[in-house]
């Protein structure tokens, strides 16, 4: 049976790479098997060995925000694969100038700046396949963080907003704790409380646990 062309199963499966053990995605669509990688940070040929395996079909690299963990790899995978960097908001752009600076200061491989294909802005999307996902820019971690949600697959890729039971740091460069959390409350809960969210390190939840759990951010 042929699939339907118009039609999205979204899926991913998510690789923790760097010392920062972060949590990159290779998310695709089922009816193409076209697929994007989230926040390829490092350790490429672990990326590469689960494309592989995977049998999809690389079209892009899209980034949540410029630190090293989450974009230390995306100049050279974008050019060992040909593929074009999509993310973050050009808020961000001062910390992708500062890529080589933060792999030195993190003992990471060098890593090298560059100027992303595509900025993404909130109320945008991104495609793969048959697959459209939303963005909402979240600044307070990062100043040009953004986040993709797939409201058809319930699953949302959030980066370093809001994790398990924490949430982002805020006192790096242009970091802004109040910014964070309205980023959280204003843009990440109405998507659901039964959405699951990737974090950019550990484990996944639902919005809904962490609106009531959460201890940065639960409802009062």
């Amino acid at each position: 049976m042929t699939p339907n062309p118009e039609t999205c199963a979204l899926r991913y499966q998510t690789i923790p790479v760097t010392p920062f053990q972060q949590n990159c995605s290779i998310v695709w669509c089922d009816s193409t098997r076209d697929a994007a990688v989230i926040d390829p940070g490092g350790d490429l040929p672990r990326i590469e060995q689960a494309v592989r395996q995977l049998g999809v079909h690389l079209k892009a690299i899209w980034i949540t925000h410029a630190h090293i963990d989450h974009a230390g790899g995306a100049a050279a995978f974008s050019r060992a694969h040909g593929l074009p960097i999509i993310g973050p908001q050009e808020e961000d752009q001062f910390w992708i100038d500062a890529l080589p600076e933060q792999s030195r200061m993190f003992h990471f491989p060098e890593a090298e700046a560059f100027v992303p294909s595509r900025w993404l802005h909130d109320g945008g999307t991104v495609q793969i396949g048959a697959c459209t996902l939303d963005v909402r820019h979240c600044p307070g971690h990062t100043p040009g963080h953004v986040v993709f949600h797939s409201p058809d697959a319930k699953r949302a890729f959030v980066g370093d907003v809001l994790f398990a039971g924490s949430i982002g740091r805020t006192d790096f460069p242009r970091g802004n704790y109040e910014q964070l959390i309205a980023s959280i409350r204003e843009r990440l809960w109405p998507m659901g409380d039964d959405t699951v969210f990737i974090p950019g390190h550990g484990p996944e939840s639902t919005f809904g646990q962490e609106r009531r759990t959460n201890p940065f951010v639960h409802d009062a």
